[in-house]
C-alpha cells in the first residue's frame, strides 16, 4: 500500500498527473529512512532535515506536518505491508501540479512507499572516481531533491565497471560524497568528510559519525576539502547513509584498505539504531 497524502491506495491504483511537478521539473523532496514496525530511526534528524530543506525550496509547509503527524502516517503503512525487522521507507514531497518552471502553488502533496529492508554490508566493496560530471558545491547541492541523474549516471558507470560505489567530484576536483551516500577517509589518527560546502548530502548518519568520533579523544574529525589523492594515501574509507548505516571499502584503484576503525564504528550506529527503537 501506498500514503497518499495519508490515505492508504493500493500501489497499481495510483497514478501521477501529467502536470505532477516532480516528474516535470524535479520539483520534489524525499527522505529515506529506516524503520521498524514500531518506530522511525533517527526521525527526529530525518524531520527536522525535511523541514528545513522545504523552507530552502520555498514549499509551504502545511499546519499539520508535525512531527507526531508525519511519523504515524509512516508508521500507519508500515503496518499494511508484511512483519519484517526492517524497513526501507521512502517519504516524497512534492509542490502541487501545475505550472511551468513558475508553479502555480507552493503548496504541497505527500507519497509514503513501504518495501521490506533486507540489506546486508558486503566484505569486498570497491570504489573508484566518477569524472564525467561534476557535483557542483553549494547549498543547493546538500538537498535531497529528486534531480539525482548525476547520481544515475554515476551508478551505471559503476555497474558497467565490476564496481560497488563511485566517489562524486565538484567543479574545483575536490571529492563531494559517493553515489548514494556520505563518504569519511582515515589516516592515523584522522578522519575527513568533505565539508557541506563542497556540495555533499547533509546525511543523517554523516551527523551521527561526526557526533560518535567527536566523543573520543584518540581521534579527530574534520569537515574539509579532500582531493581525490587523499583517498589512496588513507589507511581506511567507509560511506554511509540511512539504509546501510555504514559501509567500510576495501579497494580504491589499486589500494586496498583496512576496516578495523570502520567496523567499530558501524557496530557504534548499530547501537545507536537499536536503542531509538
Amino acid at each position: 500500500m501506498l500514503n497518499f497524502n495519508g490515505d492508504l491506495l493500493v500501489e497499481e491504483n495510483f497514478q501521477l498527473s501529467s502536470k505532477n511537478r516532480g516528474f516535470k521539473y524535479g520539483d520534489a523532496l524525499f527522505e529515506t529512512i529506516k524503520s521498524t514496525k514500531t518506530k522511525v530511526i533517527f526521525w527526529e534528524d530525518h524531520y527536522f532535515r525535511l523541514m528545513s530543506s522545504m523552507r530552502m525550496l520555498r514549499m509551504k509547509i502545511p499546519l499539520k506536518f508535525t512531527l507526531e503527524y508525519l511519523e504515524q502516517e509512516i508508521l500507519k503503512t508500515i503496518s499494511t505491508h508484511n512483519d519484517a525487522t526492517f524497513y526501507r521507507v521512502r517519504l516524497n514531497i512534492y509542490r502541487k501540479d501545475g505550472g511551468f518552471y513558475t508553479p502555480i502553488t507552493n503548496e504541497v502533496d505527500f507519497l509514503i512507499e513501504v518495501s521490506t529492508l533486507n540489506y546486508q554490508t558486503k566484505s569486498d566493496y570497491s570504489i573508484d572516481l566518477f569524472k564525467d560530471f561534476y557535483n557542483y558545491s553549494g547549498l543547493l547541492s546538500t538537498v535531497k531533491t529528486t534531480n539525482r541523474m548525476l547520481n544515475t549516471l554515476a551508478s551505471i558507470y559503476a555497474k558497467e565497471n565490476g564496481l560497488d560505489n563511485c566517489v562524486l567530484i565538484n567543479e574545483n576536483k575536490g571529492v563531494v560524497e559517493v553515489a548514494n551516500g556520505n563518504i569519511f577517509i582515515l589516516t592515523g589518527n584522522v578522519i575527513k568528510t568533505p565539508a557541506l560546502t563542497e556540495g555533499c548530502i547533509k546525511g543523517i548518519i554523516r551527523k551521527k559519525v561526526i557526533e560518535i568520533i567527536l566523543k573520543n579523544s584518540d581521534y579527530s574529525i574534520e569537515e574539509t576539502i579532500i582531493s581525490p589523492f587523499e583517498i589512496q594515501k588513507a589507511d581506511e574509507v567507509f560511506i554511509t547513509n540511512a539504509i546501510i548505516g555504514v559501509q567500510p571499502v576495501t579497494n580504491y584503484k589499486k589500494k586496498i584498505f583496512g576496516t578495523y576503525f570502520s567496523e567499530k564504528i558501524q557496530k557504534s550506529i548499530q547501537i545507536l539504531e537499536i536503542t531509538t527503537i
